[in-house]
């Protein structure tokens, strides 16, 4: 596992499984994972995921904040931003995401199941004795 020369555009890092690579278990990672190998397990993870052209990966499931699929992801996909499907890959499973993109020449089979925004919580708008009170419960 080596740290790619580059930076992603929003300055974190990028890890990359090498094409020889072949990891089989349980993944967790906080930044951006590039899997250009072989992958069989369970994903569960707040960073991102590309799976590389030519990579394969088989999981039971994956949660992302993002997932990017150049090659083949087979297996349930949750993501909480967004997927993207890029010409040429290969998506065999259900896919759950607030935004999806599917380019020409891909191959998916499955279903799709498009979420909601959380609505941002207003933390202002609390009464000021409401929220003391709390933390005075919390603090006991």
């Amino acid at each position: 596992m080596a740290k790619q020369e580059g930076r992603r555009k929003d300055n974190e890092a990028t890890v990359v499984f090498g094409s020889e690579t072949s990891f089989n278990g349980f993944l967790r990672f906080k930044e951006t994972l590039c899997i250009q190998g072989k992958f069989t397990g369970t994903i569960e993870a707040t960073g991102a995921l590309i799976v590389d052209r030519g990579a394969v990966v088989e999981a039971d499931h994956i949660s992302v904040s993002s997932l990017t699929v150049y090659g083949t992801v087979i297996g349930e996909v949750h993501a909480i931003d967004k997927i993207d499907m890029m010409s040429g890959a290969e998506v065999r499973g259900d896919i759950t995401s607030v935004r999806l993109r599917i380019a020409d020449g891909v191959q998916f089979e499955g279903e799709c199941r498009m979420t909601s925004v959380e609505e941002d919580v207003e933390i202002f708008s609390r009464p000021t004795e409401e929220i003391k009170a709390e933390l005075q419960r919390i603090n006991g």
